[in-house]
C-alpha cells in the first residue's frame, strides 16, 4: 500500500513540476506562429499552496490555499469583480482608470469565461485590477505568446489601455496588445453573431475594423493570417453583408474562402468563372507559380483571364466529388479553442486531377508568354512603361501597351496619317522609343521601330522585311493604317510592283520635281493592279510615298541589271521613258538623265531618241484606253501619256526574264549581316550564366525537391546533360552567393530557396 502511495504522490509532484516548468514560450512578437497541437491542450488545474501574483493586490481566499490555472503566459491574478462581462459597442464611452475609451470594440467586466470554460475571456478589460500608467510602446516579458489582459504585468495594462484611448493606429504598438484587441473582435464574430446577437450594421463595421488593422499591423506575418483568415469567415457567415474582392484575387494557399466558393460552384453545377479559376491555381498544393507569374502578377492575372475565357468560355464545369470540405477556424485567441464554424456540406475538389492539370498546363502557356517581358523587368533600372518593356507584352495584353505608354504613340501616329499622309521624321519616330538618337541606323534599330510600329497596329515604310529598304537616321519614314500583319507573305507582284515604283521614281525626279501627272500613273500602277492584295495596294502606296519624299537611290541597281537579258533591259528602258512622258513633256535634263540609265542597263545610249519618239508618237485607239481603263487627265491632249498595254505588260509578263529582272532589281544593297540580338547578350553578361542554364534553374526553383529522374527530364528538353548542368547552375549561385543553390542526394536534388531569393536579389 504504501509504494503505491508513494508512486501516486511522485506522479503528482511531477506534473506540478513540469507544468511549473512549462516556458511562457516568449517569443518575438514579429514571428509569432501557430501550433495548432496546443489548441487541443486544457489549461490543468492544480490544488497546492498558495502562490502570489506580484502584480496582484488582492487577498488570497480563507484557507490558505489558491486554486490557480497554469496556462501559456503568466498565471490570472484572482478579481474581485462580479459584474459580469459585456460587449461595449463602438459609440460607447467607458471611463477606465480615470481615462475616457471612446471607441469601444471590447469586452469590460469581471466574470467572462473562456469558451471551454477555462480562465478567463483573454480579452476581457477588468477595470477593478491595477494599472501603472505607460506609453503604447511599453512592454515587458509577460506581454508572452498568448496574452491575456488579467494576465500581463501592471505597466503593460497600463499601455493597453493608453493605446485603447487612443487611435489604436500606431504602428510602433507592440504587436501583443494589438493582438488582445483582436481576441475581442474575434470572440464577437464567432461566438455572439452567430448567436444573431449582432446586427448587419454592426458586422460590416467589425470588418472594417479588421481590414484597417490589418493594414497597419500586416507587416507582422502571424496577424496578418489571423486577420486575413477571419475576413474570411466573416465573408462566408454572411456573404450577403460584407465583401472583400482582394480575399479572392490574392488569397493565401489555406484560403477557406476561395475553397467555399470553388465547392459551391461545384456543388450547383456551375461553370468555375476566370476569376475563381485564378484563385484555385494560387491554392493547389502541388503546384508553385514561376517567377514571371510573380514578378508580373497584374499581367498574368490578366492575360490567364483571357486565355481562360478563349478556351473554356464561360468555365470549366466540374462534377462533385465524395470528399467533403472542411471548414476549420483556428482562433488567434487561447479563450476560443474548440470554436465550431456552421457551414454547408459541400463537396471539396481543390485537389482532383482532371480540373487541376488544366489550369496548371493554362498558367504554364501565360507564363511562358510573360518569360522575356518578366526578364526585362529583372533589369536594373527598367519600368512597366518603357517602350523595351511594352513590346515584349503577348498581343492579348495590347491594351495594357496602350495604357501604359503606347497609347501616346498610336494618337501621335493616327494624326500623322489624317495631317501629312503618313510622312515623319525618323528622329520623330524614335523620340517615343525613349532611347537616344543613334548615329547610325543599322538591323537593330530598325527591328525595335518596326515592332513598336506593328504592336501599335500600324504599318511602316520603308520596312526592311518586305521593301528591301532601311530608313536613314536624317531622312522620313511613312506611317499607314492596319500594317503587314503577322500572316503577311509579299506576293510576286507585289516585288513587281515595287521594282516598277523604285525606277519610276528615278525618272519622274530627274527633273527635280515632280509632276502631279507623274505620281498619278505610279498610283494608278498600283490600284489597278487586281493581284495586289489590299494589305498590299497600302503598303505599296506607303513606299511609293516614302520614295518620293526621299533622296533617289540607284544603289545595288548597277549589279543586279548587268545580268539581265536584253530582252529585259529593253522592257526597263520602256518603263523609264513612260514615266519621264507621263507629265506630258521631256527636256533635255532628262534626255542626259536617261542617256545615264541607258548606260547603267547596258543599253545603247543613241537608241533612246528612237524609243522616245516611238512611245510618243504611238496611236493609242479608243479600244486600248478602254481596255487599259486608266485615264490620267481630264482633259485628252495629243501629246499626254495614256497608261496602255504595254506597261502593263511589264509586270503581268511571266517570262523568265522578266522574273529574273523582278528578283533581282528590287534591292537597294546587300543586307547586313545578321547579329545576335544585343538583349540577350547583355542578360547573360549581366547574370552571369547562359540562358539555357538559366531556364532550367527558374524551372526548377518552382519546387523545394526534385527526383533525377524528373531533373533528367527537363534537361533533356533544354538539350544539356543533367550533372553538367546542376555543376554549372552550382557554380553560378557560388559566385554570386558563396553557396551552391541545389543539393544534391542519392536520388533527388533539393532546392535552397533561401540561396535562390538571394539569387533573385
Amino acid at each position: 500500500m504504501s509504494f503505491w502511495l508513494i508512486l501516486g504522490g511522485g506522479f503528482i509532484l511531477y506534473l506540478v513540476i513540469k507544468a511549473m516548468k512549462q516556458p511562457s514560450e516568449k517569443k518575438e512578437q514579429n514571428s509569432r506562429s501557430v501550433d495548432k497541437t496546443k489548441y487541443n491542450q486544457s489549461p490543468v488545474n492544480i490544488r497546492t499552496a498558495s502562490v502570489r501574483d506580484p502584480d496582484d493586490d488582492e487577498e488570497d481566499d480563507d484557507d490558505g490555499f489558491a486554486t490557480f490555472t497554469i496556462s501559456y503566459g503568466r498565471q490570472e491574478p484572482k478579481s474581485k469583480n462580479k459584474s459580469a462581462g459585456r460587449w461595449v459597442p463602438a459609440n460607447e464611452s467607458v471611463t477606465i482608470n480615470g481615462d475616457v475609451v471612446t471607441k469601444g470594440n471590447f469586452y469590460f467586466g469581471g466574470r467572462l469565461s473562456s469558451l471551454d470554460g477555462y480562465g478567463t475571456e483573454a480579452s476581457l478589460v477588468d477595470n477593478s485590477l491595477t494599472i501603472v500608467k505607460k506609453p503604447v510602446t511599453y512592454e515587458d516579458e509577460s506581454l508572452g505568446y498568448w496574452p491575456k489582459y488579467n494576465s500581463i504585468s501592471k505597466g503593460c495594462r497600463g499601455a493597453y489601455l493608453s493605446w485603447l484611448a487612443s487611435g489604436r493606429d500606431d504602428p510602433q504598438v507592440p504587436t501583443g496588445y494589438v493582438f488582445i484587441y483582436f481576441y475581442g473582435l474575434e470572440r464577437r464574430i464567432l461566438v455572439d453573431s452567430v448567436k444573431n446577437q449582432v446586427g448587419d450594421s454592426e458586422f460590416t463595421c467589425l470588418f472594417e475594423e479588421i481590414v484597417r488593422l490589418k493594414n497597419i499591423y500586416g507587416g507582422n506575418r502571424s496577424f496578418l493570417n489571423y486577420s486575413t483568415h477571419l475576413l474570411e469567415i466573416m465573408c462566408l457567415l454572411r456573404p450577403g453583408v460584407v465583401s472583400d474582392p482582394d480575399l479572392e484575387k490574392n488569397p493565401k494557399q489555406d484560403s477557406l474562402l476561395v475553397k467555399y466558393r470553388i465547392a459551391k460552384a461545384v456543388n450547383e453545377g456551375e461553370p468555375i468563372s476566370a476569376s475563381i479559376a485564378l484563385a484555385w491555381l494560387k491554392i493547389i498544393p502541388t503546384y508553385n507559380m514561376r517567377k514571371p507569374a510573380r514578378r508580373c502578377a497584374y499581367e498574368f492575372g490578366q492575360l490567364f483571364f483571357r486565355r481562360y475565357s478563349k478556351v473554356y468560355e464561360n468555365g470549366i464545369v466540374v462534377k462533385p466529388n465524395k470528399t467533403r470540405l472542411k471548414i476549420e477556424y483556428w482562433p488567434a485567441s487561447s479563450s476560443l479553442r474548440g470554436v465550431k464554424i456552421p457551414h454547408e456540406n459541400l463537396p471539396d475538389p481543390i485537389n482532383l486531377k482532371t480540373p487541376t492539370s488544366k489550369l496548371i498546363k493554362l498558367a504554364e502557356e501565360c507564363t511562358e508568354a510573360l518569360d522575356g517581358y518578366s526578364r526585362y523587368l529583372g533589369k536594373e533600372h527598367t519600368s512597366r512603361t518603357d517602350i523595351a518593356a511594352l513590346l515584349l507584352l503577348p498581343d492579348d495584353l495590347s491594351d495594357i501597351g496602350e495604357t501604359l505608354g503606347l497609347g501616346k504613340f498610336k494618337r501621335w501616329a493616327e494624326s500623322c496619317i489624317v495631317k501629312d499622309d503618313g510622312i515623319v521624321e525618323f528622329n520623330e519616330l524614335w523620340q517615343f522609343t525613349r532611347n537616344s538618337l543613334p548615329v547610325k541606323v543599322g538591323k537593330r534599330e530598325t527591328d525595335f521601330i518596326q515592332a513598336m510600329v506593328d504592336k501599335s497596329g500600324f504599318g511602316l515604310a520603308p520596312d526592311a522585311r518586305y521593301h528591301q529598304a532601311k530608313p536613314s537616321q536624317d531622312g522620313k519614314l511613312v506611317l499607314f493604317r492596319n500594317g503587314h500583319g503577322k500572316a503577311f507573305n509579299p506576293s510576286d507582284s507585289f516585288n513587281e510592283v515595287g521594282m516598277i515604283l523604285r525606277l519610276g521614281v528615278v525618272v519622274a525626279t530627274i527633273d527635280s520635281h515632280v509632276h502631279e501627272s507623274e505620281v498619278h500613273l505610279l498610283r494608278t500602277l498600283i490600284d489597278s493592279d487586281n493581284r495586289l492584295s489590299k494589305i498590299e495596294k497600302e503598303s505599296m502606296n506607303a513606299y511609293l510615298t516614302w520614295r518620293l519624299n526621299s533622296p533617289p537611290n540607284i544603289s545595288g541597281l548597277k549589279a543586279a541589271l548587268e545580268n539581265l537579258s536584253q530582252k529585259a533591259k529593253a522592257l526597263v528602258s520602256k518603263v523609264l521613258i513612260r514615266v519621264a512622258l507621263a507629265d506630258g513633256k521631256i527636256d533635255t535634263v532628262e534626255i542626259k538623265q536617261l542617256e545615264k540609265l541607258y548606260v547603267l542597263l547596258g543599253l545603247d545610249k543613241t537608241l533612246l531618241s528612237g524609243d522616245i519618239h516611238t512611245l510618243r508618237t504611238e496611236v493609242i485607239s479608243p479600244n486600248i484606253e478602254a481596255a487599259s481603263k486608266i485615264n490620267l487627265g481630264s482633259k485628252a491632249h495629243s501629246n499626254e501619256f495614256q497608261l496602255d498595254e504595254g506597261i502593263l505588260a511589264v509586270h503581268e509578263s511571266q517570262t523568265e526574264d522578266v522574273k529574273s529582272l523582278l528578283s533581282a532589281i528590287f534591292v537597294d544593297e546587300a543586307p547586313e549581316e545578321e547579329l545576335p540580338p544585343e538583349s540577350e547578350s547583355v542578360e547573360e553578361e549581366e547574370l552571369g550564366i547562359d540562358a539555357m542554364h538559366y531556364g532550367l534553374y527558374e524551372i526548377l526553383i518552382s519546387k523545394n525537391m526534385w527526383s533525377l529522374s524528373e531533373v533528367d527530364e527537363q534537361c533533356k528538353k533544354l538539350g544539356l546533360m543533367a550533372s553538367g548542368a546542376i555543376e554549372a547552375i552550382n557554380e553560378w549561385a557560388f559566385e554570386k552567393t558563396g553557396q551552391p543553390v541545389l543539393e544534391e542526394s542519392s536520388d533527388s536534388i533539393y532546392i535552397d530557396q533561401e540561396i535562390a531569393e538571394e539569387l533573385e536579389g
